[in-house]
């Protein structure tokens, strides 16, 4: 058990790292350009006449 408080330090930056890069890569992937018409034709969802 001493060993997991001694290396505490080291996991807690290591998250800080990991969490860091994810939400990096996910706005990455998020905002890419090639996705860009896939984002505008959801985000005209709500806007779209359904009567027809």
């Amino acid at each position: 058990m001493d060993t997991l408080r001694e290396y505490q330090w080291l996991f807690s930056t290591m998250w800080v790292v990991w969490f860091f890069v994810l939400f990096t890569g996910i706005l990455v992937w998020a905002l890419r350009p090639s996705k860009r018409a896939a984002l505008q034709k959801h985000a005209d969802i709500p806007f779209r006449d359904e009567a027809r």
